[in-house]
C-alpha cells in the first residue's frame, strides 16, 4: 500500500503554551479519576476539582464529558494507529489486503474488548460522537482501502461502516458478559465474516 494512504489522527493541533498545559492537567486529572474510580466517576465538575481549575476551563477545553473521555483514549488510538499504518505486517503494509484486513480487525477487537468500560462511557455522554471523530474517518478510511484491493468494484464505502459496526463497546460488552465468550470466539466469527464477504469476492458475487 501507497504511503500516502492515511495520517496518524487525533493528535493535537499546536497551541499556546497556558492551553496546552491546561489540557494536559484536564487529561491527568481525568486519568486518575478513571485508573482509582472508573470511568464513571469521570465527569466535569470532578475532573475540575482534582485538576484544580474552574469547570467552565474543562467545558471550554473539551465541551462535555464524552469529548473528555475520547480524548482520554488518545494516546493508546495514536498508538493503534501507527501499528497499522507504519508497523510490521500483515497489521502493518507488506501484506496481502485481505491478511491486513483480517489482522486490523482482530487488533480492533482486542482494542475494544480491553478499552470497553471508559468507551461505553463515552458512548453513552455522546451516542453519536464516535461517527464524527478524526479516529473513526480514519479507521473508515483504512478498512475502505484494504476493501478497494480485496474486493475491486464493491462499494467499499458502505461495506467498511457495515465491517466496523460491530465494533461499538455495548455490544463488544454484552458479547463479553456471556458465559463462553471470549476475544477469540469473537475474532473466530469476525473470521467467518470475512470468509462470507471475501470469498464471495472471489467468486464474482456481490450479493
Amino acid at each position: 500500500m501507497t504511503r500516502i494512504e492515511l495520517a496518524v489522527t487525533g493528535q493535537v493541533p499546536p497551541e499556546r503554551a497556558d492551553a496546552a498545559r491546561n489540557r494536559r492537567k484536564i487529561l491527568d486529572a481525568a486519568a486518575r479519576l478513571a485508573a482509582e474510580q472508573g470511568p464513571q466517576a469521570v465527569t466535569m465538575n470532578a475532573v475540575a476539582h482534582a485538576a484544580r481549575m474552574g469547570v467552565g476551563t474543562v467545558y471550554r477545553r473539551f465541551g462535555d464529558v464524552g469529548q473528555l473521555l475520547f480524548a482520554l483514549m488518545d494516546d493508546s488510538e495514536q498508538r493503534f494507529q501507527q501499528a497499522f499504518l507504519a508497523g510490521p505486517p500483515p497489521l502493518g503494509p507488506g501484506a496481502p489486503p485481505a491478511d491486513r484486513l483480517r489482522a486490523f480487525l482482530h487488533a480492533l477487537a482486542d482494542r475494544v474488548v480491553e478499552q470497553r468500560e471508559i468507551m461505553q462511557m463515552a458512548e453513552a455522554a455522546s451516542p453519536s460522537a464516535r461517527y464524527s471523530t478524526a479516529v473513526y474517518a480514519t479507521l473508515h478510511t483504512h478498512v475502505s482501502m484494504l476493501l478497494r484491493q480485496a474486493r475491486p468494484g464493491a462499494d467499499t464505502a458502505i461495506l467498511a461502516h457495515l465491517l466496523l459496526a460491530p465494533f461499538v463497546p455495548s455490544l463488544i460488552e454484552h458479547l463479553m458478559a456471556g458465559p463462553r465468550t471470549t476475544p477469540e470466539r469473537i475474532k473466530a466469527g469476525i473470521d467467518d465474516l470475512l470468509g462470507l464477504e471475501l470469498g464471495a469476492a472471489r467468486t464474482g458475487d456481490g450479493s
